[in-house]
């Protein structure tokens, strides 16, 4: 397959500075896009998610109750 573009000078002097020619500093960087992720994350224990659960609830206690029907009113009490 041949693929032709246009390089800016930008990526030319990268590959420059690198001591690297220009072909192969373009393989570098498609190499890195392409690789699978280093690290795969793993699932996390039922205790990370009771901790993570139990921040989300944290100030919940601070929230107010909404009212029973919600009116443009209401949504904008606090607006001049």
């Amino acid at each position: 397959m041949v693929v032709t573009v246009n390089i800016p000078d930008e990526l030319a002097a990268q590959a420059k500075a690198l001591g690297l020619s220009l072909e192969a500093y373009v393989q570098e960087i498609l190499a890195q896009q392409l690789a699978p992720p280093q690290q795969t994350r793993q699932p996390r224990t039922q205790e990370e998610i009771r901790i993570w659960l139990d921040s989300l609830a944290q100030f919940s206690d601070k929230i107010p109750p909404l009212p029973e029907t919600i009116s443009r009113e209401w949504l904008y009490q606090d607006h001049d």
